[in-house]
């Protein structure tokens, strides 16, 4: 597929200001990716479920103007910490969006969770802002809701590479595969041949540590490339998606927590075995894991763990076991999270517009 499918198609009409209000969901990988090729191609197929509450809600507002200006504003203060990364991601999709250069931008955004912790905030940020753009290009151009949809994921690509995933849901898968029909390394794809058990799935996340990461995913994806496990890794993430698609079709639950625990740790064990070599976990994390599984073992309950890029747990189980897992919780792991803190999750829809005003 090419680059030029996302090449902006003008009709002639011009909007002089607005505002254009967006939510879009993190989404948690069960099939990780690790690893990338320049620009935002990744080194192997991933697949996500997406979200609900835990999301980001952004605005923008813009107003032609003859200089293009960016102002930022987190949790209503004015941001300058994440102000390059946004600029960066103007010139990754300069080509693609030339429209919005006639506008001054006031970006407006705050998150349901802790940002840079692990649980894949700049997915939904990116998400929510690319969502927003193309917005305002289906005001001005010729696009379909499909077109929407993927234009949306390969903008958000270009800011985050996970961001392509929260676009879509229940479930989401990013890269080429050549088992998959219509996968993609440009955009996400949305995902739905599942087993109704998986689309109600709960995922429950313990905030270990809600702090910065020392290690950001950039950098880690970065030490892939001389990583001498790197092939490997590759091979066996491709694999595994196989199995886990099989999975998610028939609906069984133990070949999906096997592949989806085991792509956690090998997640940090590449951490663990690069050059520099980092930890991202935390004494809580594996003290956390280790009680899940006993927990599992002597209930027979199939909750299962994930993590992302972070010491934070998510804890996987079918909806029908809601109340036993909870007081689990309660009982067993909220020591481990930081101020008894977590958050009640399940499968979501993906990003959608909460309001549009145009002038």
């Amino acid at each position: 597929m090419s680059e030029t499918k996302f090449t902006y198609k003008p009709n002639g009409q011009i909007i002089k200001k607005g505002s254009i209000s967006v939510q879009s969901p993190s989404n948690i990988a069960l099939v990780k990716y690790w690893g990338k090729k320049p620009i935002q191609i990744p080194t192997n197929t991933s697949i996500s479920f997406t979200l609900n509450n835990c999301h980001t809600i952004t605005t923008l507002n813009f107003e032609r103007s003859s200089k293009f200006e960016i102002d930022l504003f987190v949790d209503n203060k004015k941001n300058t910490q994440f102000l390059p990364k946004i600029e960066q991601f103007f010139e990754r999709v300069k080509d693609y969006i030339p429209y919005i250069f006639d506008y001054k931008l006031k970006i407006e955004t705050k998150n349901t969770f802790p940002h840079s912790s692990g649980i894949a905030s700049s997915a939904s940020g990116f998400s929510a802002l690319a969502y927003a753009i193309v917005q305002l290009e289906q005001k001005i151009a010729e696009l379909s809701t499909q077109q929407v949809m993927d234009k949306s994921s390969f903008l958000s690509r270009l800011g985050s590479g996970s961001a392509c995933r929260s676009i879509y849901g229940p479930l989401a898968i990013w890269g080429k595969h050549q088992d998959i029909k219509n996968s993609s390394d440009l955009h996400g794809t949305a995902y739905d041949n599942v087993n109704d058990v998986f689309k109600s799935y709960q995922d429950t996340i313990l905030l270990i540590d809600k702090g910065q990461k020392k290690v950001s995913s950039t950098i880690g994806h970065g030490l892939m490339k001389n990583h001498p496990f790197a092939e490997q890794r590759f091979l066996q993430a491709q694999n595994n998606i196989r199995i886990l698609l099989q999975a998610l079709k028939e609906g069984d639950i133990n070949s999906f927590i096997q592949i989806t625990e085991s792509e956690a740790l090998t997640l940090h064990a590449m951490m663990m075995t690069s050059n520099p070599y980092f930890i991202l976990m935390r004494e809580g994390t594996l003290a956390a894991i280790n009680k899940i599984w006993e927990y599992r073992n002597n209930s027979y309950i199939p909750i299962s763990f994930t993590l992302d890029a972070g010491a934070n747990v998510h804890l996987l189980y079918p909806k029908l076991y809601s109340q036993q897992v909870l007081d689990f919780i309660k009982k067993e792991l909220i020591v481990y999270c930081e101020n008894e803190q977590y958050i009640c999750d399940h499968i979501g829809q993906g990003t959608k517009l909460i309001n549009a005003n145009y002038d």
